[in-house]
C-alpha cells in the first residue's frame, strides 16, 4: 500500500463518526491491576440501526492499568456476538440489496488511533437471515479473530 493511500485511509479512519454507540450492561475483571481499572470483559448492547427490532448482545475485552484508565491501551481483538429478533421486522429494500460485502451497523475504537471492533451485516437472500461479524481491525494489520450471528426473520405474534 502506498505511503499517500495509508496516510489517507488513517485520515479517514480518525475522522470517521462511530456509527452507533452501545448501552454497556455490565463487565467481569479478568485481571487484576494494582494501578488503574482491571482488565475486563464488557458486554454491551446495541439495536441494528436499519433493521428495527434486532439486537445485538457483544461481548468484547477491555484492557485495563495505567494506559487503559488513560485510554492509551490496545485492547485485544477478542469479541463474541449474539442478535436476536425482539419483534417484527421489515425489511427496506436498500438491506435486501446490500453488497456481499455488508453494511457497517457498530464501530467501537479499541485503541488510541489506529485499530476498531467493527460489526457488519449481510443479508442471506436464499435463508431469509440476516447475519452480523464482528472482528477487529487495523490500519496495517487487522487480526483473523472473528464471530458471527444469524437471525432468521420469522413472523412475529402480538
Amino acid at each position: 500500500m502506498g505511503t499517500i493511500k495509508k496516510v489517507a485511509v488513517a485520515a479517514a479512519l480518525l475522522f470517521s463518526p462511530v456509527i452507533l454507540h452501545a448501552e454497556e450492561i455490565g463487565s467481569v475483571n479478568t485481571a487484576f491491576k494494582i494501578l488503574g481499572p482491571d482488565n475486563k470483559i464488557v458486554i454491551e448492547a446495541f439495536d441494528d440501526p436499519d433493521v428495527k427490532n434486532v439486537t445485538c448482545y457483544l461481548s468484547r475485552a477491555k484492557t485495563g492499568g495505567i494506559k487503559g484508565g488513560l485510554g492509551l491501551a490496545e485492547d485485544t481483538s477478542d469479541a463474541a456476538i449474539s442478535c436476536q429478533q425482539v419483534g417484527p421486522i421489515e425489511l427496506a429494500d436498500k438491506i435486501k440489496e446490500s453488497p456481499q460485502q455488508g453494511q457497517v451497523v457498530f464501530q467501537k475504537r479499541t485503541s488510541l488511533v489506529f485499530k476498531k471492533l467493527q460489526v457488519v451485516r449481510f443479508y442471506d437472500k436464499k435463508r431469509n437471515s440476516l447475519i452480523y461479524l464482528t472482528y477487529s481491525d487495523k490500519i496495517i494489520n487487522g487480526s483473523p479473530k472473528n464471530a458471527i450471528s444469524a437471525v432468521p426473520i420469522m413472523p412475529w405474534k402480538k
